[in-house]
């Protein structure tokens, strides 16, 4: 008896999957409950065990493809006897149905083959499937966009050059995370500066963190989401922090800023960002941020204008901190000086309003 193992609901309203990395071969004899394949989802990386015993007799799904909830990703058996759940793939298809169509008439493919398919100037109706179900893959459209040898470029009288690589895994989530932020929120960045003597700079996220929960209180909108035509004004303070790893940009979320001590603060930002660059994050750890700040130290430049963590409303940024002349007290001083921004979503939150926030956290910095 074969068994065929389905792309699994992974909860969070999720509908589709990256198999990041098979853990077995074809021909491999597996126990029950060994590690199967690694799914790459829009939070994190899940480690997916084996749902039977027995010999991986077919790999259906390539390394680096998203499939959808339900796809049959591999066959797990002795090749004998019947299937325990019959494949999709080969299930009689309806009449006036296309093997590559589903029962509404529209092509099965992914959002990133039918962006692919865009990109590349491919129709979809044109093409025969070769994945399960019938659905058109990366491959078919890459296939008929160079038809004749040619790649898209060539064919459009230019010429193709460089080293290309997918764009998959943590890199497409965060070019996916970002277009839609970009698109979808209309966004306004405040700057100013921040005179930091009084803040020791080894504390400097997790002081952050605690002057950013304390003034939110005082600000709700910037705490908040929005969601249709509504404004949930969230009552928990879970900002997160964006930490730079090998894989690319991930936000862990530190919970109740607003209760913590400063030395709390930063026991946990060091864990979540150790975890974050070892790749062994939870899932819980990666959602429901209410709001995020960012801070690249010596990389970072003057200034940024950060993009909007999705569905979040609005990032505080600190720019570098340099020995810089300021006025105090009727004196020029040199003191660590840095510029703090706040990039807000302009539908929710005035500009008037970013800025008294921005004012109110570098008060606190300042130790006023």
């Amino acid at each position: 008896m074969a068994f065929e193992f389905k792309l699994p609901d992974l909860g969070e309203g999720l509908t589709e999957g990256e198999i990041s990395r098979w853990l077995v071969s074809e021909g491999q004899e597996i126990a029950e409950d060994d590690p199967l394949v690694e799914i790459q989802t829009d939070k994190t990386t899940v480690e997916i065990p084996s749902p039977a015993a027995g010999k991986v007799t077919s790999i259906l799904v390539e390394e680096g493809k998203v499939v959808p909830v339900g796809t049959v990703l591999v066959v797990i058996g002795d090749g004998a006897g019947a299937v325990e759940q019959p494949p999709e793939s080969v299930s009689a298809t309806p009449r006036g149905q296309t093997r590559s169509r589903g029962s509404d008439g529209r092509v099965r493919a992914t959002p990133l083959v039918r962006r692919v398919a865009q990109e590349l100037g491919v129709e979809l109706e044109s093409l025969e499937g070769t994945g399960p179900q019938g659905r058109v893959t990366e491959e078919d459209v890459r296939r008929a966009a160079t038809a004749g040898g040619q790649t898209p470029e060539v064919q459009k009288g230019q010429v193709a050059e460089g080293r290309r690589e997918p764009l998959r895994g943590v890199r497409r989530l965060i070019a996916e995370h970002m277009t839609r932020a970009h698109r979808e929120v209309p966004a306004v960045t405040w700057v100013e500066e921040c005179d930091f003597s009084r803040v020791d700079l080894r504390l400097l996220v997790p002081t952050v963190l605690k002057a950013c929960a304390k003034a939110l209180r005082d600000f709700p909108e910037l705490n908040a989401r929005l969601e249709e035509d509504e404004i949930v004004f969230l009552e928990r303070y879970d900002l997160g922090i964006a930490v730079q790893t090998e894989q690319g940009l991930v936000v862990p979320v530190v919970r109740r800023c607003d209760a913590k001590s400063v030395d709390e603060l930063r026991a946990e930002v060091d864990r979540l960002a150790e975890a974050a660059r070892a790749g062994t994050l939870k899932a819980e750890e990666l959602r429901g941020s209410t709001f995020t700040v960012t801070s690249a130290g010596k990389l970072a430049g003057l200034l940024q204008t950060p993009i909007v963590n999705y569905p979040e409303v609005a990032i505080l940024s600190v720019g570098r901190i340099a020995d810089r002349p300021i006025v105090r007290d009727g004196q020029v001083v040199v003191a660590p000086v840095g510029y703090v921004s706040v990039t807000f979503d302009h539908r929710v939150v005035d500009g008037a309003r970013a800025a008294e926030f921005g004012l109110a956290v570098i008060r606190r910095l300042e130790g006023e």
